[in-house]
């Protein structure tokens, strides 16, 4: 929480949650990022959060940008970003889209199975191509697996079919999950990346970069360690699966770009119990699962949430939003410590929010308005 944003809130005069960022603390991030490894090129997440002002920030800094869609392609574009600085990471593309990038001038896409580099093949002829892998991903708070990638012994096939196909077999990319908060991490995946160079440079196919991927964490209720532990960490395992040779890399900082420059400011809706024995609280906000707080989901990312009465005594109580759906429930089987004295009306301001909050909330589920935001 920084004074920008604490006197923002302060004066805001508006009703319903909100999310404020404070764009300091993104610059902040992104120079961190670039000392911790001088020699990789930061690819922002653009899913983390897409506001103009931050695109805008990043481009004028010399960011790259790892984006999902071509909307997320043409935001970065109106952003001042050139062409070349825009890897289409999403392994699951429509064709049409992969010819609506190329045409934009990208040149760069993530597959991870042979139908889909059949489909760049197709629609961007000449374009270079990284493959990914899956990896383990233990240790992260909101894990990555199954769902992109492919194992390592399928991702030299996949590279070789580019090749002959007559794109470039450009590199791999993994992910250790998001908010990973063991530096070590990486290790695994790059020994295996490490293998797959050695076997495709025996078949005549020289591959020059490496995708480090995202998984870089902001801090929510725990401690975790500094970027440059990170950096350090990751350069340790690249001199030691890749000796001298060390290729080319990029990492795709999202949740660790944005997500302390964020705060959100809600209001408690009501405050009970669901029986006269019953020792639980129930605290419901007026912002849920589809209001913005979807990493919620199986309570894998728990905010810190600040109140006027901190310092008060605590209960333990069960947090969820105001939506007429059962699943809005954001802490139950873990229950959340509260000021007892909280009551109805009272603010609340939800830290390390300025990722994937505003992303993810619904256009109007029961009738709620998408979650306002504010960049200063």
């Amino acid at each position: 929480m920084t004074d920008r944003i604490v006197d923002f809130l302060r004066r805001r005069t508006e009703d319903g949650p909100c999310m404020v960022l404070d764009l300091d603390v993104v610059r902040d991030n992104y120079t961190s990022f670039a000392k911790a490894l001088p020699d990789t090129r930061v690819f922002y997440a653009v899913k983390a959060n897409p506001a103009p002002e931050v695109l805008d920030l990043l481009a004028k800094l010399g960011s790259c940008f790892d984006t999902a869609s071509v909307v997320e392609i043409e935001q970065v574009l109106a952003a001042g970003a050139t062409p070349e600085r825009i890897s289409f990471g999403n392994t699951i593309k429509k064709e049409r889209d992969i010819a609506r990038a190329h045409a934009y001038g990208v040149s760069l896409f993530a597959v991870d199975c042979e139908a889909e580099v059949e489909k760049v093949a197709r629609a961007a002829p000449g374009a270079k191509v990284f493959c990914r892998i899956l990896c383990d991903g233990s240790g992260a708070e909101w894990p990555l697996s199954r769902k992109f990638g492919c194992a390592p012994d399928m991702a030299g096939r996949v590279l070789e079919h580019a090749h002959r196909l007559g794109l470039v077999a450009y590199g791999l990319s993994f992910h250790v999950g998001s908010q990973q908060r063991n530096p070590r991490m990486w290790d695994g995946a790059l020994a295996a990346s490490a293998a797959i160079f050695k076997d495709l440079a025996e078949r005549g196919i020289a591959l020059q970069m490496v995708n480090l991927g995202g998984g870089f964490p902001t801090k929510y209720l725990k401690n975790v360690p500094a970027v440059r532990q990170y950096g350090k960490a990751i350069f340790e395992a690249l001199r030691k699966h890749f000796g001298n040779r060390i290729p080319e890399t990029i990492i795709e900082p999202g949740r660790g770009m944005v997500g302390n420059a964020g705060v959100i400011e809600a209001e408690v809706v009501l405050v009970s119990k669901k029986s006269d024995e019953d020792r639980m609280r129930w605290v419901y906000l007026d912002i849920g699962k589809f209001n913005g707080l979807a990493e919620t989901m199986d309570e894998m990312i728990r905010y810190p949430i600040r109140t006027e009465f901190d310092g008060d005594a605590t209960e333990p109580c069960i947090i969820a939003g105001p939506t007429c759906d059962s699943v809005d429930v954001l802490y139950e089987k873990e229950p959340y410590e509260l000021p007892v004295s909280l009551a109805i009306g009272s603010k609340v301001l939800i830290e390390g929010t300025g990722a994937y909050t505003t992303t993810y909330s619904a256009v109007g589920f029961n009738g709620f308005p998408p979650l306002k935001s504010y960049v200063i």
